[in-house]
């Protein structure tokens, strides 16, 4: 903590030659509430510039009580979603409060500008709720969350900041109990009521926030007493062309009863389990796998290949032997060839075949070795190509082996 504040401070003024406590240089102011105000200043001593909370003179002492509870509240918290804070002063005449400064705006002027997108809305609800659960586990009741109470900095990250009506556990209250505390607009109903306010009323607020952020207008207007009044009468109209889940979240949020409203870890959970773009990418499976598919379906066994081809041989065969150009049927040196010609003599069998009998031809692979030395174009099937050219050294052994192997189609018995 600073030690005496500086004496007679103009805090009304935006700019002040001297030092708020020998080390702060008070600048130009950035926010005003209800007992005090904002400056952008400069420490001295770090070379750094803060934000200085100095508390309005000419307030009771309830106000005063009030300000150093919120000092003693922000310096027992510590989260990513806190305002933190520096340096403190509440001995003194003028009492401030030293924090970061965050460049940037409020949410009060970013919805100025227009609605939220809906992912925008999820992004820093999920901000705002993690730094509610963590204030709510330290036995905090904030009971003032409302736009101009949050801050975005450059990269558009929220802080819940002013926390001067905040209530802690067993502290003295500093209201009647029948006395509203808060701002009319986010005031949760139990709050309108005079009833103990309690974790939902912040839960309660922050739907209304959320709300807001999503129709850039405030859900109930009008004077303190007209805006406080409305949501005894009626529940938050809520769009019904927003997200589903939004409007889950948001109806069970404001609901009127407190206990029917989700904690703020909750709501932490419920954001975490929905999708930040509604747009579902197309999986990189599914165009990879059809191909791969349609390959294997296409695909023929080797045998079947071979047979194919085997069976255009013959059909090639059949196709060479009834050709004009092919030898008479008649010739009679043909059909009593002795068996010492050459290969190319023995091709000379098969024109003997008939229409009639080439039609049985079903074992191609099983033909002499000379119709495939005549057919070229299929001399690329391995198992026909390598058949043995039928070249017998005597006439006897010759007809031996002519009377083992089956005969042609087109061949006959004489």
């Amino acid at each position: 903590m600073s030690g005496r504040a500086m004496e007679g401070v103009a805090v009304s003024l935006t700019v002040n030659d001297s030092l708020l406590a020998g080390r702060y240089r008070l600048l130009d102011m950035v926010g005003t509430g209800g007992m005090a105000e904002v400056y952008r200043a400069e420490d001295t001593v770090l070379g750094r510039a803060v934000a200085v909370k100095v508390f309005r003179s000419g307030w009771d002492d309830t106000a005063r009580h009030r300000f150093e509870a919120e000092v003693r509240t922000l310096a027992g918290l510590s989260h990513p979603g806190l305002v933190p804070v520096h340096d403190a002063c509440t001995e003194d005449d003028t009492p401030f409060l030293v924090m970061r400064l965050v460049e940037g705006r409020t949410l009060r002027a970013e919805i100025a500008d227009g609605p939220l997108s809906a992912q925008r809305v999820r992004r820093l609800s999920m901000n705002l709720a993690e730094a509610l659960a963590y204030v709510h586990a330290q036995g905090v009741v904030h009971r003032d969350v409302k736009p101009s109470n949050i801050l975005l900095d450059a990269l558009d990250k929220p802080y819940l900041a002013d926390f001067g009506l905040a209530h802690l556990p067993g502290a003295t209250r500093l209201t009647r109990a029948d006395q509203m505390v808060g701002t009319a607009a986010y005031l949760a109903p139990e709050q309108v009521r005079g009833s103990d306010v309690d974790y939902p009323a912040d839960i309660y607020a922050l739907g209304l926030v959320l709300l807001e952020c999503l129709t850039a207008r405030r859900e109930y207007p009008g004077s303190e007493v007209e805006a406080a009044v409305a949501r005894l009468h009626r529940s938050p109209a809520i769009p019904e062309h927003l997200p589903a889940d939004l409007v889950r979240l948001l109806s069970s949020m404001t609901a009127s009863a407190p206990d029917q409203r989700p904690a703020a870890v909750d709501c932490v959970r419920a954001l975490q389990a929905t999708p930040a773009d509604d747009t579902l990418p197309v999986p990189a499976h599914v165009t990879e796998t059809a191909p791969v598919e349609v390959q294997r379906s296409a695909r023929v066994p080797r045998k079947a290949l071979l047979a194919s081809a085997a069976a255009l041989l013959g059909a090639v065969s059949v196709a060479w032997a009834i050709a004009p150009g092919a030898q008479p049927v008649n010739s009679a040196p043909v059909s009593s060839a002795p068996s010492t010609t050459t290969s190319s003599s023995s091709v000379a069998p098969a024109s003997t075949a008939s229409p009639q009998t080439a039609a049985p031809v079903t074992m191609p692979a099983q033909q002499p070795a000379a119709q495939v030395d005549t057919v070229t174009p299929v001399q690329a099937v391995p198992e026909v190509a390598q058949q043995p050219a039928v070249q017998a050294p005597a006439a006897k052994a010759d007809a031996k082996k002519q009377k083992d192997k089956p005969q042609l189609p087109g061949k006959s018995k004489k």
